[in-house]
């Protein structure tokens, strides 16, 4: 019997301010099945709990039993009690204690944490960190979260709350985060930062641009996967943006560096895709922000899981590495 649930599959959740998207993970962290639902995020606490427990449901029943749930909740949360503390994306939650409510209907282990942390345990044990033992890992995209994974484990911090790298300032008088510091680098290098950056850009130059085209000649509709796009249909005015932004992510991650001597750097998320043709520029300009003298030993790799990041990460917390 033992060895029989050993082999059920990991329930993987991933829960969004609009979705919940949920998968099966064989403990090699293979996705055998995957589905989504929509996420009630400003009605009750128990009408989200329902909307996540319809989405597991979903795959549960087809799964002939399943190991454990794990779950990527949006922050903060206590990793320790799997407590939803205030998140701003899901408003009905409030010192929610979500681990303890699924435990008691599912009668399997549960664990509870935030998506990067999550995703980056993910890569350490099946994905692009896999035999590295101190792992930076960041997903850029909407916002910048970050996650810390020390010989195997993830690193929480004394209170659960380590790892908030997307909001580590590089310039104390930049503009405002919504967080509430000053050039956080979350304000400076994700998608609406290089999206502001490109909207300003435009609107100062007389000539044309591939990134205004495909905002059909509107200014206030450019977004940062046009930039993405322009620049690799070739566009001059998207490369220039672009560097601006490896800028500003280099000496963020020379002081991540030297404050914690990863032995790899992980990026994921859909900006990070946007800037991997600008990686070696990174890593070539690293040395020059760091006072460590073997920065430049250091891959900066882009993450294995890519969309599926958040399930991927709910099982990782539940798999024999994580304990």
């Amino acid at each position: 019997m033992t060895d029989a649930k050993n082999k059920s599959p990991i329930l993987g959740v991933d829960i969004g301010g609009t979705k919940v998207a949920v998968g099966l993970v064989d403990h090699d962290g293979k996705i055998l099945s995957q589905g989504r639902k929509p996420m009630v995020a400003n009605g009750t606490a128990e009408a989200a709990l329902q909307a996540v427990v319809g989405a597991i449901d979903s795959l549960a029943s087809s799964a002939g039993g399943i190991h454990s749930i794990g779950i990527c909740a949006p922050g903060p949360l206590d990793p320790k009690t799997g407590i939803v503390l205030n998140p701003p994306n899901l408003p009905c939650w409030r010192n929610f204690p979500l681990a303890e409510r699924i435990t008691s209907m599912y009668r399997v282990p549960v664990k509870v944490d935030n998506d990067a942390n999550a995703a980056a345990l993910a890569e350490t044990n099946w994905g692009a960190a896999r035999g590295f033992h101190y792992v930076f890992y960041t997903t850029i995209g909407t916002g910048i979260g970050t996650g810390i994974v020390l010989d195997g484990r993830i690193y929480h911090g004394s209170t659960g709350s380590a790892g908030e790298g997307g909001h580590v300032s590089i310039d104390y008088r930049g503009p405002i985060c919504s967080c509430g510091k000053r050039g956080c680098i979350e304000v400076l290098a994700a998608g609406p930062a290089i999206a502001a950056r490109a909207r300003g850009k435009i609107g100062a130059r007389t000539g044309g641009s591939a990134i205004l085209e495909l905002a059909a000649g509107k200014v206030a509709a450019v977004s940062s996967e046009m930039v993405g796009q322009a620049y690799a249909a070739g566009d001059s005015l998207a490369r220039e943006i672009l560097l601006e932004t490896v800028d500003v992510l280099t000496p963020w991650l020379g002081n991540i560096v030297d404050l914690l001597d990863p032995d790899v750097l992980v990026m994921g998320g859909g900006v990070a895709a946007m800037l991997k043709p600008f990686f070696d520029e990174v890593k070539n300009r690293l040395p020059g922000c760091c006072v460590n003298p073997r920065a430049s030993e250091i891959p900066l790799i882009m993450a294995y899981y890519g969309a599926d990041a958040g399930i991927a990460g709910g099982a990782a917390l539940c798999s024999v590495d994580a304990h």
